[in-house]
C-alpha cells in the first residue's frame, strides 16, 4: 500500500511539473496549481501518517503476539518437563508395586511352606506322642512303670512289681536335660552305684528303651541281694 502511495505521489509531481511548464505564462494558474499541489501534498502525508500508525500498531500487535508465543512456549515446556517427572514417578511407583507384589509373593509363597512344614512336624509329633503314650502304657503295663513331672522340669520315673513280696513297693529315680541337652541322671530310690554308668551308655547310643531295661534289672538285683 506504501509502495502504491509513492507511485500516486511521482504521478502527481510529474502531473504537476507538466502543468506547471505548460502555465510559465500565467500567474493566476500557478497560484492555483501550488495551492493543488499543496493540498494533494498535505492529503498525501495525512495517509501516509495514518498508515505508518497502523504499521506501528500492528507492529505493536506482532511484538505483543510474539511475546504471548514465547510465554506459551515457556509454559508448555515447563508442563512438559513437570509431565517428563510424573510420568517418570509413576514408573518408579510401578516398579515399587512390582517389587512389592514380588515379595508379597515371596512372603506368600515361605509362608505356605513354612506352614506345610509345621504341619508336617506336628503330624510327626502327634504320630511321636501316639509312639510314647503307647510306649508308656506298654512299659506301665508290662514293667509297673509310671512316668511323673516333678519340680525342676524333671521326670520321675516309677518302677512298681519289682519285688515280689511287697509289688507295690516304688523303685524310682529323676531324669533331666543338662545345659549340652543330654540326660542326667539323679535321685535314685534306692541308690544304685551303676546308675552312672547307665546314665553315659544312654548318653552315647541314644538307645532310651534299653536304659530303662537295665534300671529296672539293677533295682530287681538290689531286692534279691
Amino acid at each position: 500500500m506504501v509502495e502504491e502511495e509513492l507511485a500516486l505521489l511521482d504521478k502527481n509531481i510529474n502531473d504537476f511539473g507538466n502543468r506547471f511548464r505548460n502555465n510559465l505564462g500565467n500567474p493566476g494558474q500557478l497560484l492555483a496549481l501550488r495551492d493543488a499541489y499543496r493540498d494533494a501534498i498535505k492529503a498525501l502525508s495525512e495517509r501516509l501518517s495514518l498508515k505508518l500508525k497502523e504499521e506501528e500498531r500492528m507492529v505493536e500487535m506482532f511484538l505483543e503476539y510474539q511475546n504471548q508465543v514465547r510465554k506459551q512456549n515457556k509454559l508448555i515446556q515447563e508442563k512438559k518437563a513437570n509431565l517428563l517427572i510424573m510420568i517418570a514417578e509413576v514408573k518408579g511407583k510401578r516398579q515399587e508395586l512390582e517389587v512389592l507384589t514380588a515379595n508379597i509373593q515371596d512372603l506368600k509363597e515361605e509362608y505356605s511352606r513354612k506352614k506345610e512344614t509345621i504341619s508336617s512336624a506336628n503330624r510327626a509329633n502327634e504320630e511321636r506322642l501316639k509312639r510314647l503314650q503307647k510306649s508308656a502304657d506298654l512299659y506301665k503295663e508290662r514293667l509297673g512303670l509310671e512316668i511323673r513331672k516333678i519340680h525342676g522340669d524333671k521326670l520321675q520315673f516309677i518302677f512298681t512289681n519289682i519285688d515280689p513280696k511287697h509289688p507295690e513297693s516304688p523303685f524310682m529315680f529323676s531324669l533331666s536335660l543338662n545345659e549340652a541337652k543330654e540326660y542326667e541322671v539323679s535321685d535314685s530310690v534306692p541308690h544304685l552305684e551303676c546308675l552312672a554308668e547307665f546314665q553315659e551308655n544312654v548318653r552315647k547310643t541314644n538307645n532310651f528303651s534299653a536304659f530303662l531295661a537295665n534300671v529296672r534289672k539293677a533295682f530287681t538285683a538290689t531286692v534279691y541281694n
